[in-house]
């Protein structure tokens, strides 16, 4: 496919690594120099140096015969002038990134009015990551699948856990809960676990099964499920402003801290049922006299990857039961594994992956279209939603123990009207089914494609 991405920051660049890794011809359009450099040496793609809202710029990075524009400027308005010039030279398809608060409610207007065929925001799937994250305090990733039917959760395995130390085709003889372990990494080595597999304290585990098993499960592991009812913000972002509408819909108490008066302001506005606290949210006596780590979450989301690693650290230290943290830059994740921060957010990341899911159904409209995607483990396990169509005929109605799957691949769940279905060997794929892979073979674009040729 021909994609042409106008806007190389955070976002835009990482949207161009994953897509030039599944082999599209990419061009990507900033109006800066420098900001392009690191692209055209880094990535094989195309550059193009020019503002992307202009019909002459867009002209010559192809758009006439592009299969899709992604505008993810710094800008709204930009991203919204782009997508609508695109579509009447004659892109197939548009993406723009959206980010201002005021137009959370007019999504489907501006998909309407302008053409677009997708809005993204990161800063609200960030938000509502988190707030998924601390419904399952247990856990240090929670990815829904079946419009959230289902979820596939991560999780480190403690020594007091009773799976530690014990073959899952032992553990799982006791049939606590309908639950299937799909990913881990053991050891540096990331694996698909089957019977024999024993895990180890340390290990980051994923499991994946309808909500209230996924509950049964963590419980009989021994893990606690009470609920966060109190949560510190470090930061008045609009990640934080987009997280605290959603920790309203569970009545959790928020408090937030932030050091530039005016963003005081419009929080307070904005979030009337917030506690709002102006000032350094580093400081040792603003933590003990607001109370900033009396609570059972702390959340860093400042524009700094050190302070929010950083603060994070000394949260976990004082004590707080689950500590999240933003971070974008991927040269300090090792060293964030090694500190015993479990969750951590990248709000790039994960709008990548939402645009390599679109990406990958754009690919394949005719076959089981890819609905959603998640990488897990540092990115080399994916775990993608397929919905099942007619074309899939070689797959339906045969019992999964007489379908050769490539190596590398599990059939994790299955989502079938409202029922939820962990697979055996004599379950049987239907049209109109969801299906959970989780495979270490990555540009998986087809469910047929993860039989062996």
């Amino acid at each position: 496919m021909k994609i042409i991405i106008v806007g190389n920051g955070k976002v835009g660049y990482a949207i161009a690594s994953q897509l030039a890794m599944e082999d599209h011809d990419v061009v990507m359009v900033d109006a800066a120099a420098s900001a392009l450099q690191k692209a055209d040496s880094a990535l094989d793609i195309m550059c193009v140096e020019g503002n992307g809202a202009s019909i002459s710029v867009l002209k010559s990075a192809g758009v006439a015969d592009a299969d899709l524009v992604i505008a993810v400027t710094n800008g709204d308005e930009t991203n919204l002038v782009c997508c609508l010039i695109a579509k009447k030279l004659g892109a197939k398809h548009t993406i723009a990134r959206v980010r201002n608060t005021d137009y959370r409610r007019d999504a489907d207007m501006l998909k309407r009015e302008i053409g677009l065929d997708m809005v993204i925001n990161p800063d609200l799937a960030a938000a509502r990551e988190i707030a998924r994250i601390l419904s399952f305090p247990a856990a240090f990733s929670v990815e829904p699948f079946a419009r959230g039917r289902i979820d596939m959760i991560g999780f480190l395995v403690s020594s007091k856990d009773a799976l530690a130390g014990v073959p899952l085709s032992e553990f799982n003889s006791k049939r606590i809960a309908e639950v299937l372990f799909c990913a881990a990494e053991h050891d540096g080595e990331y694996v698909i676990p089957d019977g024999h597999f024993v895990p180890q304290p340390g290990d980051r585990m994923y499991m994946v099964g309808a909500k209230h098993e996924v509950r049964k499960m963590l419980k009989g592991m021994g893990r606690p499920l009470q609920k966060v009812k109190d949560v510190s913000i470090l930061g008045g972002s609009r990640i934080a402003m987009y997280l605290t509408w959603e920790l309203r819909r569970i009545n959790a108490g928020v408090r937030i801290v932030e050091m530039q008066h005016e963003d005081c302001l419009i929080l307070a506005d904005e979030l009337p049922g917030a506690m709002i606290i102006e000032g350094d949210g580093t400081d040792r006596e603003l933590i003990q006299s607001e109370g900033i780590f009396d609570v059972d979450a702390f959340v860093a989301l400042t524009g700094r990857d050190e302070e929010n690693l950083l603060m994070a650290l000394t949260a976990q230290h004082a004590g707080v039961p689950k500590v999240v943290a933003k971070m974008n830059r991927p040269n300090y994740m090792e060293l964030v594994h090694d500190t015993g921060i479990d969750s951590i957010i990248s709000p790039k990341n994960i709008v990548a992956n939402q645009i390599t899911s679109y990406v990958r159904a754009l690919a394949n409209s005719e076959g089981s279209a890819v609905e959603s995607l998640y990488r897990l483990l540092d990115g080399s396990v994916e775990a993608l939603e397929f919905s099942v169509t007619g074309k899939s005929r070689e797959m339906l109605h045969i019992p999964l123990k007489d379908l050769k799957l490539r190596k590398g691949v599990l059939l994790a769940a299955i989502v079938r009207d409202n029922e939820t279905i962990i697979p055996g060997g004599m379950t049987c794929i239907e049209e109109g089914d969801h299906v959970v892979v989780v495979t270490r073979i990555t540009g998986l674009d087809d469910l047929t494609d993860i039989l062996a040729k």
